[in-house]
């Protein structure tokens, strides 16, 4: 244990990484007690565009709303969708490429072709797309950026089930009878978790980007409800009067994904010490 926790030590993106996420997820957790105001109730606009001060930390905006207020409740909807459609992409991109490994023939071609397509349009693109059929709104959020990365996760999942259905202890599965569903689940699947977990750390920090690009564009969360892509578009007027109404929103993007990174690029040493050992 003493070891494991001296290696862990050694991997500053991994601490730096894991430090800033859990500030993030803390702050989304506990927004109705960090933030000082309601970030949507309290307006005033007696104090609308108020710089920094010791009473409002990150200043007001136009409509006189404590911005770190809108910036700590902005967490719930950035991590929310980040995790839930990074998860739904994860179970479509696992799917798909465990099986198309396994089974390979005429399965193998399809999900393969289907990949590099969607590999040539860009997630954003995609999205957009989506968005337009579906119309504005948090949910339809969901449901377009669960459709947009798998991807990755698929061709990663499918090199990985290559490598191991020869193995030794699959081909001693299949002399016990397992059927192949049980072999894809209990034999393969947990052999190969560590490059999906890392795939899907990094992808939660994808998912918030375009969350964040989306509702940048109005296609997001809608008004007054606080997002970060959202309070970064309707301070675009005021970026030189009030640059403070964008700078915040901003950095919490910033700190977020990057944390995201750190986290996963950390994960990745950990699990694949081949990758360190290249690096140094």
């Amino acid at each position: 244990m003493n070891l494991f926790l001296r290696k862990l030590k050694l991997r500053t993106n991994l601490m730096a990484g894991g430090a800033l996420t859990l500030l993030v997820i803390i702050m989304a957790l506990f927004a109705p007690l960090l933030a000082p105001y309601h970030p949507i109730d309290d307006a005033d606009l007696m104090v609308a565009e108020e710089p920094p001060s010791a009473q409002f930390w990150f200043g007001t905006d136009s409509q006189g709303r404590d911005i770190l207020s809108r910036v700590i409740f902005g967490s719930r909807i950035s991590l929310s969708v980040g995790l839930l459609s990074q998860t739904m992409n994860t179970i479509i991109g696992v799917l798909l490429g465990l099986t198309a490994g396994y089974f390979g023939k005429w399965w193998d071609d399809l999900v393969m072709g289907l990949t590099n397509i969607m590999l040539s349009i860009p997630a954003l693109i995609f999205a957009l797309a989506i968005m337009a059929l579906l119309g504005p709104g948090l949910m339809n959020v969901f449901i377009a950026l669960g459709l947009t990365n798998w991807s990755y996760t698929c061709r990663i999942t499918r090199s990985q089930v290559l490598s191991t259905r020869s193995q030794d202890y699959v081909k001693a599965a299949r002399a016990l009878g397992y059927g192949r569903g049980r072999i894809m689940l209990t034999q393969i699947l947990p052999n190969i978790v560590g490059p999906i977990l890392v795939m899907a750390t990094l992808g939660v920090a994808y998912a918030i980007l375009l969350e964040a690009s989306l509702s940048f564009l109005g296609l997001g969360a809608q008004p007054p409800t606080p997002s970060w892509g959202g309070m970064l578009a309707t301070a675009r007027e005021q970026f030189f009067t009030a640059p403070w109404i964008s700078i915040f929103p901003g950095l919490a993007i910033f700190i977020t994904v990057m944390g995201l990174n750190l986290f996963g690029d950390g994960l990745r040493d950990i699990l694949d010490p081949h990758t360190s050992q290249q690096r140094s």
